[in-house]
């Protein structure tokens, strides 16, 4: 049988001192506050009270880190999932501050509605549903976790509820640790809930 619900979860705080775009980059870890907060968005799924058969996360440090809570909550193997991986972005390893106040970048924001910056938004919503989609029916029940980072949360959560995908980064619902919820009705999505059961973390580094 299909599953139940599906989570997609954000990674925790990471350990960011420097303060780049870190993008896809590798050797970019949870803070100690970071995995506080992945313990409690799995202690908030787990309070849920809801069966859990399935956790995939992004092949990213930051996203198996934060992985590692549902894992032993659940009794359950992370399956790491290419398609929920963040973003690419041609500021990655910058900080964007000092990158804008270079002309020569300038050209990289002349189209915010695909982003000229990365990643098409459609190709982020494409990728973000088949792997939806793909866990959903590969399910034996229960709810599945994903945990993933934020554009490609809140670009599912666009292309769900029917919206555009062009935004302002700024102004994403989609805080550290956050949680998500989808069910599926036939080949209908629908959100059915979202919660931050962390605390406040430094967001920083997000693409």
């Amino acid at each position: 049988m299909p599953a139940s619900r599906l989570h997609l979860v954000r990674h925790g705080e990471v350990d960011n001192p420097a303060h780049v775009l870190y993008g896809r980059l590798p050797g970019y870890h949870l803070s100690e506050a970071g995995r506080r907060m992945a313990q409690a968005a799995a202690d908030h799924v787990a309070a849920l009270g809801r069966p859990v058969s399935g956790l995939r996360c992004s092949p990213l440090e930051r996203t198996q880190e934060s992985a590692e809570p549902f894992a032993a909550a659940f009794a359950l193997a992370p399956r790491l999932e290419e398609r929920i991986i963040e973003p690419w972005n041609v500021f990655e390893g910058t900080r964007m501050r000092r990158a804008l106040m270079n002309p020569w970048n300038w050209r990289h924001l002349r189209r915010p509605s695909v982003p000229s910056w990365g990643e098409p938004y459609a190709s982020i919503a494409a990728r973000m549903r088949a792997a939806m989609d793909d866990a959903w029916h590969e399910a034996d029940g229960g709810d599945v976790v994903f945990v993933s980072h934020q554009a490609p949360i809140w670009i599912a959560h666009l292309s769900i509820a029917g919206l555009p995908l062009r935004h302002d980064p700024r102004s994403r619902r989609c805080a550290l640790s956050s949680v998500t919820s989808f069910e599926r009705v036939g080949d209908v999505w629908r959100e059915v809930a979202y919660a931050e059961p962390a605390d406040a973390g430094i967001d920083l580094g997000a693409v």
